[in-house]
């Protein structure tokens, strides 16, 4: 599963440094969200990130065929 956040945030015009400002959620985490530098999310965390974007998770979150 990939995180699909850079595109997210690129279509919407926004950076991290707004969603992290906009969700509570730290800088770096957002940072390693983006990266794919996470194993897991938390519900909370993908639903303030999902409000403020304006989004669901399946835009957000993308299953990869192996």
């Amino acid at each position: 599963m990939k995180i699909n956040l850079n595109q997210i945030l690129e279509e919407k015009g926004k950076t991290m440094y707004w969603l992290a400002e906009q969700t509570g959620i730290g800088y770096p985490n957002i940072f390693n969200l983006s990266k794919g530098k996470t194993t897991s999310v938390k519900f909370e965390v993908l639903e303030l990130i999902c409000n403020a974007l304006q989004c669901t998770p399946n835009d957000i979150l993308i299953i990869e065929k192996r």
